[in-house]
């Protein structure tokens, strides 16, 4: 259990700092990633402290289940340092991806640990490209890659409706520089998992362009 300790702490800090959020409606104001407090007020604390907050316990259940999915195997495989390194990589990622995409709009608002577990995600399949999730109660598990992809999709799914404060945006910007970070900690993934390592990559990467240089396709008519 020792050698996991690291995702405990990250699971325990996720569920005291939202529980806090959730009864605190001022301590969530002022920690939330707000584009306007971050861009015109500098209060950088922001884009760290917003990435352990979440919208509600439905929100909050699913990104500790996918963290918790994942991050074992990667801790075990890699050690605590080199799970934080890609964590806290993941989660700035996501955020400042979701800042160029926000840039125009001041008052955009989002939650949430996405961009941080979608990093872990994306740098486990990397690692470990046939691992397996179970889904809760379900005897049979699914494979890493698949997760992945639902992962994305629903991503995308979020950007395209706009749901609640969730950061969709910061799923993508932290599964591509979860990806990128664990080929840098680990660059014999580029020659031993070439196949899944390529299509993460460049399909992350054409979604990045998309939403970057086409967002009326994400936008809902």
């Amino acid at each position: 259990m020792e050698k996991e300790i690291v995702t405990i702490a990250l699971i325990a800090a996720n569920v005291l700092i939202s529980y806090k959020g959730f009864r605190d409606p001022s301590f969530f104001n002022r920690h939330l990633f707000e584009v306007g407090r971050v861009l015109h007020h500098r209060e950088y604390g922001r884009l760290f402290m917003s990435g352990f907050l979440h919208v509600d316990w439905t929100h909050l259940l699913f990104n500790m289940f996918s963290l918790y999915s994942f991050s074992f195997i990667m801790e075990r495989l890699l050690g605590p340092i080199l799970v934080l390194i890609i964590y806290f990589a993941s989660l700035l990622g996501g955020d400042l991806l979701a800042l160029f995409i926000h840039r125009r709009h001041p008052g955009y608002r989002a939650v949430g640990a996405s961009g941080a577990v979608s990093g872990v995600i994306f740098a486990a399949i990397a690692i470990v490209p046939d691992i397996y999730v179970s889904i809760f109660l379900i005897p049979i598990g699914i494979p890493g890659w698949l997760f992945g992809i639902c992962y994305v999709i629903y991503s995308m799914y979020g950007i395209r409706s706009s749901a609640g404060n969730i950061g969709h945006e910061a799923h993508l910007g932290g599964a591509l520089v979860g990806l990128a970070t664990a080929v840098l900690l680990v660059p014999a993934v580029l020659t031993e998992n070439t196949l899944p390592v390529a299509l993460i990559g460049i399909a992350g990467t054409a979604f990045l362009l998309l939403i970057i240089f086409k967002p009326e396709v994400l936008r809902r008519r």
